[in-house]
């Protein structure tokens, strides 16, 4: 059981994903400290009912728990494009030019046998066989 658990734990593929895991966290702590300490302040500069607060307004004006917040909105979904396009243009878009080159490199294979081709050699199989001469005698005939 631990042995099954350790090479699922060593496959390339967990480790990959957990490293990926780890740069995304990093890299949203960057973007997120990026538009909080640039992109609000411009978006909060706009206007609302309280420059502090930022862009919005309290649904009631005497409680200060009913503030729509349309900054915070805007500024999660500028974190979103950013953190979007940044794996886009530095990881997917990469992966897939490796991978088309990786296609264009590859042989094609040896051509897989016809069905009327597999019959015949079937065929030819079963006579050498019936004949008595055993498998060593086992070459196709092509004059059929």
């Amino acid at each position: 059981m631990l042995k099954g658990f350790k090479d699922f734990l060593m496959r390339g593929n967990v480790v990959d994903l957990a490293v990926a895991v780890v740069i995304g966290a990093a890299f949203t702590a960057i973007v997120t400290a990026f538009t909080n300490g640039l992109i609000k302040p411009l978006i909060n500069a706009i206007g609302g009912s309280d420059a502090a607060k930022g862009l919005g307004f309290n649904v009631l004006s005497a409680n200060n728990s009913t503030f729509l917040d349309f900054g915070g909105v805007i500024n999660a979904a500028i974190n979103f494009v950013i953190v979007a396009a940044i794996v886009y243009f530095l990881f997917v878009l990469p992966m897939k030019h490796i991978q088309e080159r990786r296609k264009r490199g590859e042989e094609a294979g040896p051509a897989e046998p016809t069905d009327v081709e597999l019959l015949k050699e079937i065929r030819d199989l079963l006579r050498a066989q019936s004949n008595g001469s055993g498998p060593a005698n086992t070459a196709v005939r092509s004059d059929d």
